[in-house]
C-alpha cells in the first residue's frame, strides 16, 4: 500500500506516510484487510483522498491487486486516512509499526 501511495503522489506527499494494518480476516479463500494510512497534515490527507475520492480509490485498487497476487485469493481492502501529527516522533507507535 505504501508503495502505491508513494508512486502515485511522488513529491506531493513526503515519505511521512505509513500504513498500519488493523485487521486481516480469511474466510473461504477470501480475505478482508482493514488498513489505516497515517499522515502528518490535513493537506496530505486531502491529497491522498483526492478529488471525489479518486486518489484513494486508485491507491486501493493497485494495492489490492498486489495483495491478491501475494495471497492468491480475492481481497476486500478497506482503507482509511488519518492525520496523526508528529507520528514519527511517537516511539510507542513506531515500535508497534516495527519502525526503528
Amino acid at each position: 500500500m505504501r508503495e502505491q501511495i508513494l508512486s502515485r503522489t511522488r513529491e506531493e506527499v513526503p515519505h511521512a506516510v505509513e500504513v498500519e494494518i488493523e485487521n486481516v480476516e480469511e474466510h473461504d479463500g477470501r480475505f478482508r484487510v482493514d488498513a489505516v494510512i497515517l499522515v502528518e497534515t490535513d493537506s496530505q490527507k486531502g491529497i491522498l483522498i483526492g478529488s471525489g475520492g479518486r486518489m484513494i480509490k486508485a491507491i486501493g485498487m493497485g494495492a489490492r491487486r498486489a495483495i491478491e497476487r501475494e495471497l492468491g485469493g480475492h481481497v476486500h481492502l478497506a482503507l482509511q486516512v488519518r492525520v496523526r501529527r508528529h507520528w514519527r516522533a511517537d516511539d510507542r507507535l513506531l515500535d508497534r509499526l516495527g519502525i526503528e
